[in-house]
């Protein structure tokens, strides 16, 4: 056993520095693609409205349809990755990105538009689930920890600068303009993988046998309640985290009246939250361990959310509520690193299927927020605030119920 985990341990030191450099940045490249297709889009609500004369509750729809293709792409993809190796399901789910991105730009209806977004989330979700089970295929403990922690600075970016991004594009063109932008992002990502990705799943440890074996490696995965318990604990935050991404865009511009780049700046100010709580949570979590992490992770978003409720009533000006939402979105950055070490640690030889289903969890729980939300009047804080703070609550306790952290031991050298 010892020297099975010490080459487990050392699967990452077979490539040279400057490719597992190169690795590491294609990876979070990846990984980014994802908040980008998300995030790029959001300044564009309001002109998509007009474009096309649709309500709110049809934009949020769009997006709801971009979360549940990227869930359904994880379930897809992360199976494969076991069965068939990573590279080559990455390159056609990159391939089917750049596609539904190109498709987006013409789309003549919101029938069109809403189709094409669950394809291009479906297409986004290759970098997500590979890249976690490439990570893990390459690293554990300490090291696992790091690469994750590498992987999130990168991955912590796509946030801040999307919006920004977004919002400078259509100060000089529509919001087609913005997958046009996706479309060439995919293309970048396509060839990058195909030059600088090798295969970190070797034949000798791929998967095998039909549906028999894939129901026996869910199995495997959701037999484990310290998996179920952080799969819930993280689907639950990231659904706290989608109720602000998910109204930022018309509270800040129809209830404050920020303009687009208003609202880029303010979003992305936010995300630095995230960026923040990712490298601080990553840092801590090789010391204290993850376990402690949502702790700290967790209660700060309860916190976040009951004070922009309380701070809301008394004073709902814009100078008040940022500061809430960056706490907010700083306990979440803290909790990610460690709920997906801590829900891959135990599952090696299953880490595509753990990593799909972690990601599905959160794009599931995502893609029903938007449209509950979206029956309420969002120029308000209050149905935001609210949801975070439900959100926040329900993730906490599935930490102190089912993964309970006082009981988890896990190995940091």
């Amino acid at each position: 056993m010892h020297q099975q985990i010490r080459q487990e341990e050392h699967l990452g030191d077979r490539f040279s520095h400057r490719r597992r450099v190169a690795i590491i940045v294609t990876l979070g490249l990846l990984t980014a693609l994802g908040p980008f297709t998300i995030d790029m889009y959001l300044p564009a609500f309001p002109s998509v409205k007009l474009d096309l004369s649709i309500t709110d509750a049809q934009v949020q729809v769009t997006l709801s349809a971009t979360t549940l293709g990227f869930a359904l792409g994880q379930l897809i993809v992360g199976p494969l990755s076991d069965r068939l190796g990573r590279r080559w399901p990455l390159l056609v789910m990159s391939a089917l990105h750049v596609v539904s991105s190109l498709l987006v730009a013409v789309a003549p209806t919101v029938e069109f538009l809403t189709v094409m977004r669950a394809f291009q989330g479906i297409g986004a979700a290759g970098g997500a689930v590979v890249a976690m089970a490439m990570a893990r295929d390459l690293f554990s403990g300490r090291r696992l920890i790091r690469m994750m922690s590498q992987l999130a600075l990168i991955n912590g970016l796509a946030p801040i600068v999307a919006p920004i991004l977004g919002s400078w594009l259509l100060g000089f063109t529509d919001w087609r303009g913005v997958f046009w932008v996706l479309m060439a992002y995919g293309l970048v990502i396509v060839a990058l993988v195909a030059v600088l990705i090798v295969e970190t799943r070797p034949a000798s440890e791929r998967t095998v046998g039909g549906f028999d074996a894939l129901r026996a490696a869910y199995g495997r995965v959701l037999g484990d309640r310290l998996f179920v318990g952080v799969w819930i604990v993280a689907a639950m935050a990231f659904g706290g985290l989608f109720s602000y991404v998910s109204s930022s865009s018309v509270l800040l511009q129809e209830g404050y009246g920020l303009s687009a780049r208003g609202f880029g700046m303010v979003f992305a100010i936010c995300s630095v939250g995230v960026f923040i709580g990712v490298q601080i949570g990553s840092r801590f979590a090789a010391v204290v361990g993850p376990q402690v992490i949502l702790i700290i992770g967790t209660t700060t978003m309860v916190v976040a959310a009951a004070g922009l409720l309380l701070v809301h009533q008394v004073n709902p000006s814009l100078a008040v509520i940022v500061p809430f939402m960056f706490i907010y979105t700083t306990g979440f950055g803290s909790c990610m690193p460690s709920a997906q070490v801590l829900a891959l640690q135990g599952h090696r030889a299953d880490s595509g299927v753990a990593a799909s289903l972690m990601g599905a969890g959160n794009m599931i729980v995502a893609a029903c927020v938007g449209p509950i939300i979206g029956q309420f009047d969002v120029r308000s804080p209050a149905p935001m605030g609210t949801a975070m703070l439900v959100l926040a609550v329900a993730s906490s306790l599935a930490l102190w119920v089912i993964v309970r952290p006082r009981q988890v031991r896990v190995s940091l050298d």
